[in-house]
């Protein structure tokens, strides 16, 4: 079968009325053309994939904002540019800043921070939290939550491992994280 506007147009819609068989659809048909943009543009694979999982996740919990004078390829690559550009500010955050001398010798004055032990403490209850609200996702999911974000595997290597198509992993890992994320957020 041949695709084109029209099926696409008619998935789109279906996927707005929440039809899982049109999300997969559209994962499927615009995954390459996504992740070949964004792949440009980082030039990190790690990055590029966590980049278009989350262009999905927001495109498809905001499908029904879509409009179809545009085209859906330029309306994910527009919501990829976004999650890349926020990605960059996160790092960019997070990174160094220059100082002079008189700053630099101000820097190896200050005080010890490190962890106390009551940081440590608060650490590890959160963390056993986060594994309590695991625990109340489904078997699949929790397998491809513990996978990507405890032993940071790449979504080939789970489907290696899972022995499922790469497609299967995406979604899985999709669906997880918004459950989860209903989950801690108590909905």
């Amino acid at each position: 079968m041949e695709v084109n506007s029209v099926i696409i147009q008619e998935n789109i819609e279906k996927a707005k009325k929440g039809d899982q068989v049109a999300f997969t659809f559209l994962l499927d048909f615009f995954w390459n053309e996504v992740y070949g943009f964004m792949l440009k543009r980082t030039e990190n694979e790690t990055d590029t994939e966590d980049i278009v999982i989350e262009t999905f996740a927001k495109a498809f919990d905001k499908i029904a904002t879509y409009n179809p004078e545009y085209g859906f390829n330029t309306w994910l690559i527009a919501i990829a540019k976004n999650v890349h550009i926020d990605m960059l500010r996160k790092k960019k955050s997070s990174l160094f800043i220059e100082m002079n001398d008189e700053e630099d010798h101000q820097a190896y004055s200050v005080a010890d921070d490190s962890n106390s032990a009551e940081d440590e403490l608060i650490i590890e209850q959160n963390l056993a939290q986060l594994l309590q609200y695991i625990k109340q996702l489904k078997p699949a999911y929790q397998e491809v939550i513990q996978m990507r974000y405890f032993q940071e595997m790449t979504y080939q290597e789970m489907a290696e491992q899972i022995d499922e198509p790469l497609n299967n992993i995406k979604i899985k890992l999709l669906r997880a994280k918004k459950l989860l994320a209903e989950i801690i957020s108590g909905k």
